[in-house]
């Protein structure tokens, strides 16, 4: 019997950002989608020394070198809280679902993780590209997995690896969500959507390419057999399920395990003429399609190609995001707390919408605003070397900042419509930068279309919802847009006019679905 004084909500959502991670509990209830906050930890990368300079000149020139990686034990263990308390909250667990960041993975040999995963911020990036583009012409691998050219993919990070050796060891490669997976269940499994990520899956996105996994130096044995979102994994180990605090082993549902394929199911479209922007660290900029769009004008507009729930594709443009903002703060306030950095922020939030004066735009996606460091100081280099006079004042930082955000976003989606024949009315801002009020209005007025932000909690809603439908609190014939209709009904959204000077109009909320 259903204790009553429990939450009656019995999916669990583990979100993994770049930044932090949180586990949501969730439930569709009369076409509403109720979520409950349970835990929220962080996720900082680590540096750590690999190599020490060989001789006594050479180190008393140079510091040692430097890896970055994630701290993926730590995260398991808060994950792993946050899963016990949703336990204790529930009256009934009854589905977990994992997504995170893209294109890094953990490597194992016999079940056993070797090392920590590299974070794909880590230098050692260019050279995979270097030894991909020996291997094949940039415009024939574009041709065979239709992935924007990014640095970090999974091709370029697996040929550095297989080049140091490292790779041989492994007999196993798992993509962050399913490694957390696997050790929740025993059950090595890829999802689909992250997979696409990875530049090693053909056109379909839904099998591993030979030739893509040849050029990277692994072998179709390391990689695990593909999942569907809606899929089951497996179900909580019993060693699992005693450190949760279950009665009974609950099972882990596939989801969108790219933390973008998850939000774009969230995205409240009402049309097809509609794009997406998930902003957060970075900006995802795109629209949903049904084939990939893999012609010569595509990919030197730089433009992806990932697999999407229910077989749809992400065609999007990687735009660097709040990670401008959030490092810039970084460098202000090194001794403060994230929380009091938050609140600095939203000061210079009201002082950079009261700046006047014209500000520089820059690329945010110029390669020198990749690594961590002084933000401020690469606009200010960027500006000069562009003939441009650099903001000065913090606040014309953070308004140059979003003003080249805006921008950004304008390029990416008129080159969106050229090159599908889409046009766009409206564009939907989900995730954390929907918060940001100055950048939603910005962005309408700069690509002069409509601006609808909402929801924050994107992909988790998406997570849910996607579990929800394997469980049956949702038909399991529902559709996207019927999914997209829950979200409607449960979540309000901010309006942004082209032509408003305004900071926006939310209308009231069709149901309270925060709780």
């Amino acid at each position: 019997m259903m204790d009553t004084t429990k939450s009656p909500l019995t999916l669990a959502a583990v979100d993994l950002g770049a930044t932090s991670g949180r586990v949501i509990l969730g439930g569709v209830d009369g076409g509403v989608l109720k979520m409950k906050h349970i835990a929220r930890f962080p996720n900082a990368p680590l540096h750590l020394t690999e190599a020490a300079p060989t001789d006594r000149d050479s180190a008393a020139e140079s510091a040692p070198a430097e890896g970055l990686y994630w701290n993926i034990t730590a995260l398991y263990a808060a994950l792993e809280d946050g899963l016990r308390e949703a336990v204790r909250s529930a009256a009934e667990l009854r589905s977990i679902g994992i997504d995170s960041w893209a294109v890094d993975y953990g490597m194992l040999r016999a079940g056993r993780l070797i090392g920590l995963p590299h974070h794909y911020r880590d230098r050692r990036t260019a050279r995979g590209v270097a030894l991909v583009h020996e291997r094949i012409d940039p415009a024939e691998l574009f041709a065979r997995n239709g992935l924007q050219h990014l640095d970090f993919n999974t091709v370029f990070q697996l040929a550095a690896e297989s080049e140091s050796g490292l790779l041989d060891a492994a007999d196993r490669i798992l993509l962050v969500p399913d490694l957390i997976a696997y050790w929740l269940t025993g059950t090595a499994r890829t999802e689909a959507t992250n997979a696409s990520t990875t530049g090693l899956l053909g056109l379909d996105r839904r099998t591993w390419d030979r030739q893509l996994l040849e050029l990277a130096g692994t072998d179709r044995s390391q990689l695990a057999e593909l999942v569907e979102p809606g899929q089951t994994i497996g179900e909580l180990t019993a060693s699992a399920t005693q450190r949760l605090g279950a009665d009974r082993p609950v099972k882990v549902t596939a989801v969108g395990s790219h933390d973008t394929a998850s939000a774009v199911v969230a995205v409240p479209f009402a049309s097809k003429d509609s794009a997406f922007i998930s902003s957060g660290t970075w900006s995802l900029v795109g629209l949903e399609l049904d084939e990939p769009v893999v012609t010569d004008a595509a990919r030197e507009a730089n433009f992806t190609n990932e697999g999407g729930v229910d077989g749809t594709v992400r065609f999007l443009k990687n735009v660097s995001g709040l990670w401008l903002l959030s490092e810039s703060m970084r460098h202000w306030h090194h001794n403060a707390t994230d929380a009091q950095r938050s609140a600095d922020l939203q000061t210079l939030l009201v002082e950079a919408e009261a700046v006047t004066g014209q500000v520089p735009i820059f690329d945010p996606s110029d390669e020198r605003f990749t690594p961590p460091g002084d933000m401020p100081g690469r606009i200010a280099d960027w500006c000069r070397e562009h003939g441009l006079r650099p903001p000065t004042a913090q606040a014309e930082v953070v308004r140059s900042i979003l003003e080249s955000l805006a921008e950004a976003y304008r390029q990416t989606i008129d080159a969106a419509e050229a090159l599908t024949g889409v046009s766009v009315e409206t564009i939907h801002i989900v995730g954390g930068g929907s918060q940001n009020a100055l950048l939603c209005r910005l962005t309408a007025q700069r690509t002069g279309r409509t601006v609808i932000a909402g929801p924050v909690e994107a992909t988790a809603i998406g997570n849910l919802l996607i579990q929800a439908r394997a469980v049956g609190e949702v038909s399991p014939d529902a559709s996207l847009s019927d999914l997209r209709t829950i979200v409607r009904n449960s979540f309000p959204v901010v309006e942004y006019s082209p032509h408003s000077a305004g900071t926006g109009e939310s209308p009231a909320p069709t149901n309270a679905a925060l709780i």
